[in-house]
């Protein structure tokens, strides 16, 4: 049984244990891959930023310059793959049994990668690819820090004058069967820590000590209510607490001092200084109960974005349709990912399988899905490149 080029090239990169930061090789196969069909890769090493260095790849290919100018991104690290053990079949062994492609990254997301270079294949081969420009941003840094990865790549890939139509990010979007779902937005995230400073005492006599417990309790009660009720595409912002600490052994001493952390997602009608604003404004009218109350952020703010759903969007739509038969719906919901550092530049959605395993053991996808994602990439590609998604 011959391989197709998107299951072969998905199977190289599952070998590679590239996860995050390690490289292991995936991107000079992804590279080896490109270059053939004409694209400039350019390999760039990004560091700093409190963050450990990480290897990413710009991929480029102009056909005519006054075309569409069409970007991929997407991710070639993966998450650790925890206990051995437990896999049915290794994690970075890309074998094969009834259909299905194992490992990890199988879904999130080296098939989209895998499929997108296929479909890059394809229109090659029928001369597409001169009716525009279709570029690659591919890191090794999504999984965690994403410091030195997508959000530097476009930096650096607008500082050489690189303008885009419409991106696309290969992320797991389907629900429930493929196709079913693109995500045109994403909610923003911020984490933050109250620290709350009282007076250490015996618990026999309060009176002597100033206890934070009570006034971390009512933070942890005024930040809890309602933020919004939701917008047009978005669910309402919601802030979970997620820690309440003292670090205090003794269950007869009153302690000096406690946190609470917490993680807000939240939807377009915040900014992100306007929500620490009214986090701050809530804190302030607690009851302390005399101590003293302060917060601090913990890491970089997740912008909130929404990509407009006509234009672009409802090309690729139509285009989806046509081929699977089901019009997607257009969703916001999940966590953060790489398309945060694209909405700045361009339209943005992400476009790819069912996620049903990602990030599991035994991490899977059937690969007539992969075959089908690859199709869909070259559809979209093909309309895009012709003229008809402007």
């Amino acid at each position: 049984m011959v391989s197709s080029p998107e299951t072969a090239l998905l199977a190289d990169l599952i070998r590679c244990p590239s996860v995050t930061p390690a490289e292991e090789g995936v991107l000079a196969i992804l590279e080896a891959f490109l270059t053939p069909l004409g694209f400039e890769c350019t390999r760039l090493k990004f560091e700093g930023g409190s963050s450990y260095p990480v290897d990413n790849l710009y991929a480029t290919r102009k056909g005519n310059r006054e075309g569409f100018h069409l970007l991929f991104a997407g991710h070639t690290d993966v998450v650790p793959p925890g206990d051995l053990d437990a896999w049915t079949h290794g994690p970075f062994s890309a074998e094969i049994v009834d259909g299905v492609i194992w490992g990890r990254g199988a879904t999130d997301m080296k098939s989209g990668v895998a499929a997108f270079c296929a479909a890059l294949l394809k229109a090659h081969d029928s001369g597409v690819l001169d009716h525009g420009s279709v570029s690659l941003a591919i890191t090794n840094d999504e999984e965690a820090d994403a410091v030195n990865g997508t959000r530097k790549l476009m930096e650096w890939a607008q500082a050489q004058g690189e303008k885009f139509d419409f991106a696309i990010v290969g992320e797991p979007s389907s629900f429930e069967i493929f196709g079913d779902s693109i995500k045109i937005g994403r909610r923003g995230s911020v984490s933050g820590r109250v620290t709350v400073e009282g007076k250490q005492g015996h618990s026999a006599y309060p009176e002597r000590a100033r206890n934070p417990m009570p006034a971390l309790a009512s933070i942890a009660t005024t930040l809890d209510a309602p933020f919004d009720r939701g917008t047009e595409h978005f669910q309402p912002t919601n802030l979970e607490v997620t820690s309440l600490d003292t670090g205090n052994p003794a269950s007869n001493v009153i302690p000096a001092k406690g946190t609470l952390r917490f993680n807000v997602r939240f939807n377009d009608t915040w900014a992100g200084e306007t929500l620490l604003a009214e986090i701050e404004r809530r804190i302030a009218n607690a009851d302390l109960r005399g101590c003293t109350a302060r917060m601090e952020v913990l890491g970089p703010i997740s912008k909130c974005f929404i990509c407009p759903p006509d234009g672009s969007v409802a090309t690729l739509r139509k285009v989806m349709e046509a081929y699977t038969g089901i019009a997607p719906n257009l969703a916001t919901g999940g966590g953060t990912s790489d398309a945060r550092f694209i909405a700045d530049y361009c339209p943005v959605v992400e476009c790819g399988l069912v996620g049903a395993t990602m990030h599991q053991v035994d991490e899977r996808v059937p690969v007539a899905d992969v075959e089908k994602l690859t199709g869909l990439y070259a559809k979209i590609i093909e309309a895009f490149m012709t003229g008809d998604g402007r």
